[in-house]
């Protein structure tokens, strides 16, 4: 007897293989497209953060710049470093009482002493400790070469040479002035008294500016 055929296989056609075959590459062109796209797409994802980057910086380095031109614009008007002694420093045999009559302080000035480190100091103390040349009143003391002191408050200061030196004329005295009030503008001229609230900024409010601007650059993340 012949042998039965299955009925359940078919020997596929070269039509078929070939219907297969592009199905296949359409998929696989699908799967390439994709990928190209999404690729692009983190591309120009990567491009947009790159350019956002960009423009903080920018923003960051303006802002950071006006500070700084801030800072050197406005402190030379508001506050003083006196350096005790000018280009003689703090050395024995110079005549400071001379010298701080010479000078006006306000608060919120610096007082600064200049001398070869380990070799002088300087100490605040009061009155009896300035004429006798005692350390008992030391309120603070200072020892770096160059020590920059604020003058916080409206009073007479004292300072001294803790070393023995304060024998030797290394003992100053300076008064503390308040800070002037600012200028009454004359009736009419308001341009003018504009101008000049602008030059007497108290430097308490500088200090404010300084620190919000500091924080405007900084506070939120420099890029």
């Amino acid at each position: 007897m012949g042998r039965k055929k299955n009925c359940l296989f078919v020997e596929p056609t070269q039509t078929q293989n070939s219907t297969r075959l592009d199905s296949f590459l359409n998929c696989l062109q699908r799967i390439i497209s994709v990928n190209q796209e999404t690729e692009k797409a983190e591309k120009e994802e990567t491009n947009q953060r790159r350019n956002m980057w960009k423009s903080c910086n920018t923003t960051h380095l303006i802002l950071f710049l006006l500070f700084i031109s801030g800072l050197a614009v406005l402190t030379p008007i508001l506050a003083t470093d006196h350096i005790v002694g000018a280009n003689r420093g703090w050395n024995p045999g110079i005549n400071y009482t001379l010298w701080a009559n010479n000078q006006t302080f306000y608060v919120g000035d610096l007082i600064s002493f200049r001398y070869p480190k380990n070799q002088y100091n300087v100490f605040e103390v009061n009155q009896t400790g300035y004429d006798n040349c005692t350390l008992d009143s030391a309120v603070g003391n200072w020892s770096s070469g160059k020590d920059f002191i604020p003058l916080n408050h409206a009073k007479r200061y004292y300072f001294i040479c803790g070393n023995g030196q304060c024998y030797n004329g290394m003992k100053v005295s300076v008064v503390v002035h308040p800070l002037p009030s600012p200028p009454k503008a004359a009736p009419g001229a308001h341009n003018s008294s504009s101008e000049s609230a602008v030059l007497v900024v108290p430097r308490q409010g500088f200090r404010a500016l300084a620190v919000s601007l500091a924080m405007l650059c900084f506070g939120f993340g420099w890029v």
